[in-house]
This record gives C-alpha cells, sequence and structure tokens, in this order.
C-alpha cells in the first residue's frame, strides 16, 4: 500500500527540532530506502519544504540540495517529474533564482521549450531561455 507524506515530515526530519519526530522520520525514511515502505507526495511538497528551508529556516540553497536529493532519489519514493528536481537544483544555485523559476526552466530544458512568457526578469540570467511578451 502508497502513502502519501507531507512536507511536516521532512521539515521535522532536516531540522531535528523535534528529536523523536526526527527520528521517528528517518526510521519511516529508512523503510523506504530498504523497500518495506512505498511512498508518494507531490510537487507542491517538494517546493514547500524548500521554500520553508530557505525562507524560514535560513538554510543556504547548497544545503537544501545536499539535504534534498537523497531523499529524491529513494527508491520506495515516487515524486512526479523526478528526473527534473536535480538540474532544477543546479539552475536555483548556480543563477541564484527561486526554486519554482529554477524548477520551470528544467521543465522546459526537458521538453525542449526554449521560450517563455514572463514578465520576471529572473529567467534572463538563463541563456538557453528566452524571455518573451504578448502583444496586442
Amino acid at each position: 500500500m502508497k502513502r502519501f507524506i507531507d512536507t511536516n515530515l521532512f521539515l521535522r526530519y532536516f531540522t531535528n527540532d523535534d528529536e523523536i519526530k526526527a527520528r521517528q522520520v528517518l526510521h519511516l525514511l529508512q523503510k523506504v530506502q530498504r523497500g518495506e515502505e512505498q511512498l508518494i507526495t507531490s510537487p507542491l511538497v517538494i517546493f514547500e519544504t524548500i521554500f520553508t528551508l530557505e525562507k524560514f529556516y535560513k538554510v543556504p540553497k547548497a544545503e537544501i540540495r545536499e539535504l534534498m536529493l537523497p531523499i529524491l532519489a529513494l527508491k520506495g519514493l515516487d515524486v512526479p517529474f523526478k528526473q527534473i528536481y536535480q538540474p532544477a537544483f543546479e539552475l536555483y544555485i548556480q543563477h541564484s533564482i527561486s526554486y519554482t523559476d529554477a524548477f520551470n526552466v528544467a521543465f522546459m530544458l526537458d521538453k525542449d521549450i526554449k521560450e517563455i512568457y514572463s514578465y520576471d526578469k529572473d529567467f534572463d540570467k538563463i541563456k538557453e531561455i528566452k524571455r518573451i511578451f504578448p502583444v496586442l
């Protein structure tokens, strides 16, 4: 049976702000790695975890990447777009853009899309992407 895992479990594990809960989540993640438990989560959970670590807990972007990638690689964790997260983290760190923008760029590149309608100037930092505007 597959179960959903929510943001707050990842946050308890990463921040260890509740030692008992952090150990419980570690035990769960070990079971997931061994294939004894099957989990699924959504991209929104991953985004919320990254956003909270960065904005609330002030964790540096490179450290967030080092925390998240082993979790995303767990064989018993099903996450849509799993192949997008690694390149998104590289863009997030290298270009100092939001993780959301980085994920969208990585998604576009995965789909061989080179143009984006956006007023967000952060996309100009990515040489492979051309930012365009709607016209009348």
